[in-house]
């Protein structure tokens, strides 16, 4: 008998597709998000390096004070610190990884939010 892969297994199958095409450089770092049942997390990669330039999440101290951390306003709080930050470190030029997720919802939130903000993808 077949065993279903859960939602979480698949959708680190289509981010590892995705991963083959998307890559972070100096000139366009790769912005990452990531969606836990209570947090939402971004990172702005440098891949040829190996580094995280910036990142941001509900669990920053400056973010803490929100009413829930799970809704898209959490969501949309996030992206636009998230470009302040980049911003801040002359990041303006970004790859946008949804890491598998489905562009919808709190990621599409974070990504409007960072490009409000000034940032460019």
């Amino acid at each position: 008998m077949f065993k279903k892969p859960s939602r979480n297994e698949l959708r680190k199958i289509k981010h590892k597709r995705v991963r083959k095409k998307v890559f972070g450089t100096a000139e366009a770092p790769r912005l990452c998000v990531y969606k836990s049942l209570n947090h939402i997390y971004a990172q702005i990669i440098d891949d040829e390096r190996g580094v995280t330039l910036v990142a941001a999440s509900t669990l920053d101290k400056d973010l803490r004070g929100l009413p829930s951390t799970r809704d898209m306003e959490a969501a949309k709080k996030v992206g636009a610190a998230i470009a302040e930050k980049a911003l801040a470190q002359g990041i303006t030029r970004v790859v946008f990884d949804r890491s598998g997720y489905k562009y919808h919802g709190k990621v599409a939130a974070l990504a409007d939010a960072a490009r409000e903000k000034g940032l460019i993808f």
